[in-house]
């Protein structure tokens, strides 16, 4: 009788199934990660919401009260000649909040083409509280404004009436009791209608003050 071989095919062989470990590995740091923005989006929303319900903050407001420009012509080699003075109400409606305005840069453009830019001095508002701003542009720039922008020049030269944009850009900090924020970077746009010469320094339309917008963002 042939002798028996308990292996017909040679060594018998082994095999290993690798496991999904490494999936698993990555499903829960992915897993643990999301629930970890879930958990800070959630606190930061709570914070707000008791920050607006400790302080209920309001929006600072800024108006242009009075304008007068004693001088403004373009000359044919483009240059702007400009008198221009404002006066600016700030007010601070918050019960709770101070705020420091560490740089206030006033800015003023004509069609789009800035021609003046002056550094007003830094404060302190208190709560509750309004204060005044008055920036003045004078001097000469030489401005491009394009065929487009002589003709709108040379029209509301006839008017006797300008479009002027005044920009101011801030940097803030509120103050909350004894702390103090970071600082931020709010930008003021008060978009105006000056009349040339204006004897009582009204704004043109019958407006006697004009509200600006302001961006946080």
């Amino acid at each position: 009788m042939a002798e028996k071989h308990s292996h017909l095919n040679g060594p018998a062989r082994s095999y290993h199934r690798h496991g999904h470990g490494s999936d698993c590995g990555c499903c829960c740091l992915l897993s643990f990660l999301i629930k970890l923005i879930v958990t800070a989006v959630i606190i930061l929303g709570l914070a707000a919401l008791i920050f607006w319900l400790i302080f209920r903050p309001n929006i600072v407001k800024f108006y242009v009260t009075e304008a007068s420009l004693t001088q403004f012509n373009l000359t044919s080699d483009n240059n702007l000649h400009c008198n221009l003075a404002l006066n600016i109400t700030v007010r601070n409606p918050n019960k709770k909040i101070g705020i420091y305005y560490d740089r206030i840069e006033a800015n003023a453009y004509y069609e789009d083409q800035r021609f003046a830019t002056q550094q007003l001095t830094p404060f302190y508002q208190d709560h509750k509280n309004t204060s005044y701003l008055n920036p003045s542009f004078q001097g000469q720039k030489l401005v491009f404004l394009g065929a487009d922008g002589v003709s709108e020049y040379n029209q509301e030269k006839n008017s006797g009436v300008y479009s002027i944009d005044v920009k101011l850009n801030l940097r803030v900090r509120f103050k909350l009791g004894k702390l103090k924020t970071w600082r931020f970077k709010p930008k003021i746009e008060c978009d105006l209608e000056v009349p040339l010469s204006s004897s009582d320094g009204r704004l043109a339309g019958g407006a006697e003050t004009t509200k600006c917008k302001i961006d946080f963002f």
